[in-house]
């Protein structure tokens, strides 16, 4: 039992672990992809380890300068080093855990449909994908973000009515692939 309760504490302290979740669900993680984000993923991670070189060589120049305490130069390297060693250290975990998710085609909104929606003259469309890709700027939107939620299950011609900060608005599904 005690172990249980030191394995629940770090997963705590390293926010696995919620009120509002339990040992099930930290033992059972799964990160919803698409191979598109799979790729994409696996692209960034081989990018950062060969970087990984680069940083060694800055630090190493940095350290050539002498005292470290007021040296800006190795402080920003570690810095940099930091930064991507927790980047590959958080995209190693998802694709660890990664459940690729392959859209059906079923007729209804679900991960990985591309929905074109209908508001007022404007015709929005987005892809509907797991929290870890998306990106509202590449019009990726997550399925547990407002929207997502709205769409899920809907099929072509039905209305989605999302609140927002400005207000309600309401959406038509007008096309999904």
């Amino acid at each position: 039992m005690l172990e249980i309760q030191k394995t629940l504490y770090i997963a705590f302290l390293e926010g696995y672990y919620t009120l509002n979740i339990g040992i099930k669900e930290i033992m059972n993680k799964n990160y919803s992809i698409t191979i598109e984000g799979k790729k994409d993923l696996e692209k960034e991670l081989e990018i950062l380890k060969d970087r990984r070189g680069e940083i060694a060589d800055k630090i190493a120049e940095a350290r050539d300068f002498g005292d470290l305490s007021e040296n800006a130069e190795y402080d920003a390297a570690r810095e940099d080093q930091g930064i991507t060693e927790t980047r590959i250290a958080e995209i190693e975990e998802i694709l660890k855990y990664a459940k690729v998710i392959k859209n059906s085609g079923k007729g209804k909104v679900q991960l990985g449909s591309v929905v074109e929606l209908k508001l007022g003259k404007k015709t929005p469309t987005y892809t509907v994908v797991g929290p870890v890709e998306a990106n509202p700027l590449e019009s990726k939107i997550s399925n547990e973000s407002p929207i997502g939620k709205a769409l899920m299950g809907k099929r072509i011609g039905d209305s989605v009515e999302i609140e927002t900060p400005k207000g309600k608005l309401v959406y038509e599904i007008i096309s999904l692939k």
